[in-house]
């Protein structure tokens, strides 16, 4: 950020009259008759000459994973600070509160807190805002409030990317291009360890330029959506390719570190590089995927702010659709090869006692896997009394088959009745003791006979059948969900500790995310589905904190359905989702 204040000194011109912020230009005057919140807010013309963007990046003080991590961080502050407001009548989920629409300190406090991470520790300058060409130029008394705010997330969006673009340079000439690491490697190990990470910087360098070139324009900038479209659709297919290799990217670099000491040692000692921060070369590897899920939500945090029905909004959620279009490709990318080889490996455990139902297909996937007991014989006082009222059974259940099976010795599975995903039926057994605890019946409509089949089925705990519940059945209604709206009307949660999901059924989770519980156990796991993405998965509680304040969780809705608006079909999934 020291550099950025310099570049932005060093390029900045004003008028030499000083009437920028003068009440009487045309630029004031126009932005007085608009109504906040409903026009584009017309930027003063304050062009800078280029400076050059190597310079930027040379002296942003953090690299991009440091950056990432704190942004996240004072992000999860700012909700904690906005959730414990004890009096939030004083305004509606769609308003800010007063504070924020008080003087330029005020709104330094309130605007977006990451910008400031990417300073140096020896730099004052901490916003958009806080820049001395900023202040000068008497813009902040020209521009609204929720302008400024805006100013600020789009500021961020320029920086993280230069932050971004020093740490994928420091992935490549620092370990990449170390000649002791190539006489290590032999090419096509290189080659799948570091992929086409030159693609994705050269990428990143034109993005990075075009950027600046914008900000130069004017020292209120006037949007960067259009540019982010732009790229997305052009360019950042190379993300796709990079992160679609990081299953073989991981398994190449567990076998390098387990078969030659010599790469382990020399990893560690160019871990140990000051450069490094003490960053992994793992976290390294990693960030053209972290970027781009990261570069989806900075635009939503923009269109957040941005006028509604205005040009900027338009930009706004173009660019944010076809960024979700390229991080959907990149998660699929990733789960393909993975499944595969999951597919392959239980096909050849199963021995079929009923007729043989191929396994393997491309569009078919795992979603959960597992041991329960089935309760035997009637349940009568007698049975209850014996000792195998229970015995084990397994269960593969794919995204479209349920394959109900017995372990059997050389780790096998005996399949003894399978059901296709959609004619099965659960239902959750009352409390009758002790014994019938965590018990469950699972109904096949239509079973490998062709016949209607029941199943009396006991968990180990409480979220464990949950789980199978809602994994065997995902159209039943969870506990939280308002069925008479379309709007959610449940309890929300933020994730405060990253979580990494170990199971098929389990959601990972990032720092900072947002979700809505839809169900919860007693013995600590949440079944949420998170805003941004609509994605669903269970975790455990001790990974989020509530957030109680009613007015920030409709809040937290209302940007959830304005940024997917774009989409009505995406709008109409989710409202069908909250109604089941």
């Amino acid at each position: 950020m020291e550099l950025l204040a310099a570049a932005l000194s060093a390029a900045c011109a004003l008028d030499q009259d000083g009437s920028a912020g003068q009440p009487g230009r045309e630029p004031p005057a126009a932005a007085e008759e608009s109504p906040a919140g409903t026009a584009e807010a017309p930027p003063p013309a304050h062009p800078m000459t280029a400076d050059s963007w190597r310079n930027l990046i040379e002296h942003i003080g953090l690299l991009y994973q440091e950056y990432r991590d704190k942004s996240t961080r004072q992000e999860i502050e700012t909700r904690r600070l906005q959730d414990s407001q004890t009096d939030p009548e004083e305004s509606s989920p769609s308003e800010e509160t007063p504070s924020e629409a008080e003087p330029t300190s005020t709104t330094e406090n309130k605007a977006p807190p990451q910008i400031s991470l990417l300073r140096n520790s020896n730099s004052r300058f901490n916003l958009w805002q806080d820049l001395p060409e900023i202040r000068s130029s008497g813009v902040l008394s020209i521009l609204q409030p929720d302008e400024i705010k805006l100013q600020e997330a789009m500021f961020e969006l320029v920086t993280s990317e230069a932050s971004y673009y020093k740490s994928l340079n420091l992935l490549v000439s620092h370990f990449m291009e170390n000649e002791r690491l190539k006489k290590i490697l032999h090419q096509s190990e290189a080659h799948i360890l570091f992929s086409n990470v030159l693609d994705v910087m050269a990428v990143s360098e034109r993005f990075l330029l075009d950027l600046e070139q914008r900000v130069e324009e004017n020292i209120v900038i006037s949007d960067v959506c259009d540019i982010v479209y732009q790229h997305t659709v052009n360019h950042f297919s190379v993300y796709i390719t990079y992160v679609s290799n990081q299953t073989y990217q991981e398994r190449a670099y567990k076998q390098l570190l387990q078969d030659k000491p010599a790469f382990r040692e020399l990893i560690s000692q160019l871990e140990l590089d000051p450069k490094c921060k003490g960053l992994s070369f793992s976290s390294f590897l990693i960030l053209p995927f972290q970027r781009i899920t990261r570069l989806k939500l900075l635009v939503q945090n923009i269109l957040k702010k941005v006028e509604e029905k205005s040009d900027r909004e338009t930009t706004a959620l173009d660019a944010h659709k076809e960024l979700e279009t390229v991080v959907k490709a990149c998660n699929e990318g990733v789960r393909k090869m993975s499944r595969t080889e999951q597919m392959i490996s239980i096909q050849k455990k199963l021995e079929f006692k009923i007729k043989s139902v191929p396994i393997i297909s491309h569009s078919r996937w795992l979603l959960k896997q597992g041991e329960l007991q089935q309760m035997n014989g009637p349940k009568t006082s007698r049975t209850l009394r014996t000792k195998k009222l229970f015995r084990e059974i397994y269960l593969f259940l794919f995204n479209d088959l349920l394959v109900i099976c017995r372990q059997i010795p050389g780790d096998k599975y005996q399949v003894f009745d399978s059901a296709p995903r959609g004619l099965l039926r659960v239902e959750e057994l009352e409390d009758q003791g002790q014994s019938l605890a965590n018990v469950f019946i699972l109904r096949l409509l239509e079973n490998a006979d062709d016949r209607e089949a029941s199943y009396m089925l006991k968990a180990s705990s409480q979220s464990e059948m949950k789980r199978w519940m809602i994994s065997l059945a995902p159209n039943r209604r969870t506990k939280f969900v308002s069925f008479t709206s379309r709007l959610v009307d449940c309890p929300q949660i933020q994730c405060v500790h990253p979580y990494v999901a170990q199971q098929p059924d389990e959601l990972s989770l990032e720092l900072a995310d947002v979700l809505n519980i839809l169900d919860k156990t007693d013995d600590g796991w949440i079944f949420g589905e998170r805003l941004h993405d609509q994605e669903r998965g269970w975790f455990p509680s001790s990974m989020g904190e509530e957030i109680l304040n009613p007015k920030i969780r409709a809040q937290n809705l209302k940007e959830c359905f304005r940024v997917h608006k774009s989409d009505d079909s995406q709008r109409r999934k989710l409202g069908s989702r909250n109604r089941q």
